[in-house]
């Protein structure tokens, strides 16, 4: 079947003359128009800002035809047969409300995406491999990416990580396999998507403020699961995520596929003496294991991160992916900037990067990465708290450099469950701090913590780490995460030649 004027949509809709509302006027909503306008559906584009920038992004769409709605405007047409929503419109926002009220079907990109595959020359469609988690989902989905390419096929990362998943769907130049990031907002409108294996790499507190409970978070991601064809794959360590796999209506055959940092059972992947293991998809699985490479294959070299590897070496296994070809895509893999990011060394501490630690989740898998920490943290909490993470990781801690909106909550678990560490609070926004001067100050404050907390120098000339690792959300200081980390990272090298 090609897209053509007899494609249908259920509910017997027909794509030529059929109304919809797209949300959203960022990437992926003039994504979503543009290709809804190429099958002559009629569009309205509407926004809740009416500023300069959003009528630039949608200045190309309304020469196609798309009718914009912005600013006091932005509320549902009269006689919308179908409403797009960007990912983050949550279910309680007046449009969503009155769409639902009224009895309108509401899908987001990745709905909109499934329903819109093309085929294959050969007739068949391209198969998806699906992540999703609290944390480290685009690093998964990149190796993920890096494997399959190693077995030559033509793959592409896409979803929640850059490249809109309708563009990879739509490509003139059609793709093999997808390899898509999915966030918690994605899947929540996402109803028909029935991914080849799927993945939820861990599950904890996030985005609370938009989901209300852990419990809606958790099953917002465990709808990556649903209609899953050959492999849901859960964290061994997690057991929320195999309860979604538990839980998931999925396609008769289709496989529970654990991963674990220790060796692995029958039906998981695992570690076994350093080296990288399956024992879910090779004939003779009761007895034996094939390896797929060693941990030294994985960069960063750190568990959280080996964790990642076997997720998505799960996935491109159950797509068919040799071993080889999973040892060589990690091997050719390099992590994207602000993942545990060596900076330089100074006077034998190692400056960090892991800006990306962008909640208490992440931070806690980057402080177990290092035996003497001198701790660089702060932003906006999102709602979290700091208890487990703090408590969790005092042993390793020997001294705390704190800002941003919410450093209080960090300062008030580290004075609970880490009495003796030293802190040092440099304020927030409200107290006159900037982004360039935030990290100047912070790194400053860490070399001097380092100096006098972290241990004599061992045989390698090492003492310890000065981690960023936020565990905060950025925006209260910075334009985003990645701003973040260049400002430390520039800090650091400022640093070390004034040293």
């Amino acid at each position: 079947m090609t897209l053509d004027e007899t494609m249908t949509v259920p509910g017997d809709f027909a794509w030529p003359g059929l109304r919809v509302c797209v949300v959203g006027a960022r990437v992926v909503g003039i994504s979503a128009a543009a290709a809804l306008l190429k099958l002559g559906a009629e569009v309205t584009l509407v926004d809740r800002y009416d500023d300069e920038a959003t009528t630039a992004r949608s200045q190309e769409v309304a020469e196609a035809g798309a009718v914009l709605r912005l600013g006091d405007d932005a509320t549902l047409p009269e006689g919308c047969e179908v409403v797009v929503v960007s990912p983050g419109l949550p279910p309680t926002s007046p449009i969503a409300v009155a769409a639902a009220e009224a009895g309108i079907p509401v899908w987001g990109d990745v709905e909109l995406a499934w329903r819109l595959r093309r085929p294959l020359p050969d007739g068949t469609y391209a198969p998806w491999l699906a992540v999703t988690g609290t944390n480290g989902k685009t690093t998964t989905v990149r190796m993920l990416t890096a494997m399959l390419e190693a077995e030559g096929k033509r793959a592409v990362a896409c979803g929640n990580i850059g490249l809109p998943i309708l563009d990879a769907v739509l490509a003139e130049d059609p793709y093999e396999v997808l390899a898509i990031e999915l966030s918690s907002f994605q899947l929540h409108w996402t109803s028909t998507m029935s991914p080849l294996a799927s993945a939820v790499l861990n599950i904890a507190p996030d985005h609370l403020e938009w989901h209300g409970t852990i419990e809606d978070y958790a099953a917002a991601k465990g709808r990556i699961y649903q209609n899953c064809q050959v492999a849901c794959v859960y964290n061994v360590e997690d057991k929320a995520t195999e309860a979604l796999v538990e839980e998931a209506d999925v396609i008769e055959g289709c496989r529970a596929i654990g991963f674990t940092l220790g060796a692995p059972s029958l039906s998981m992947l695992g570690v076994v003496d350093e080296i990288l293991a399956d024992r879910a998809f090779i004939p003779d699985r009761a007895k034996n294991a094939v390896e797929m490479g060693t941990i030294y294959d994985v960069e960063p070299l750190a568990p959280h991160n080996i964790a990642n590897a076997l997720a998505a070496a799960a996935l491109a296994r159950a797509y068919g992916v040799a071993p080889k070809a999973v040892r060589d895509g990690l091997r050719a893999f390099r992590p994207d900037p602000h993942r545990i990011a060596f900076v330089a060394a100074i006077e034998g501490v190692d400056f960090v990067d892991d800006s990306k630690a962008t909640n208490a989740h992440a931070a806690a898998a980057s402080l177990s990465a290092y035996p003497d920490i001198i701790w660089v943290a702060g932003g906006q909490a999102k709602g979290a708290r700091f208890e487990d993470l703090v408590a969790g990781a005092a042993g390793r801690l020997r001294g705390a450099v704190v800002f941003g909106v919410d450093r209080g909550l960090i300062a008030e678990a580290l004075a609970r469950h880490a009495p003796t560490v030293p802190v040092v609070d440099l304020g927030g926004a409200e107290d006159g701090l900037d982004a360039a001067g935030a990290m100047t100050k912070a790194v400053a404050a860490a070399h001097e913590l380092a100096l006098s907390g972290l241990p004599q120098a061992d045989a390698k000339g090492l003492r310890g780490t000065v981690l960023l690792a936020p565990a905060c959300a950025s925006l209260d200081l910075f334009s985003s995460y990645g701003e973040r980390g260049d400002l430390f990272a520039q800090a650091v090298r400022e640093l070390k030649a004034a040293t």
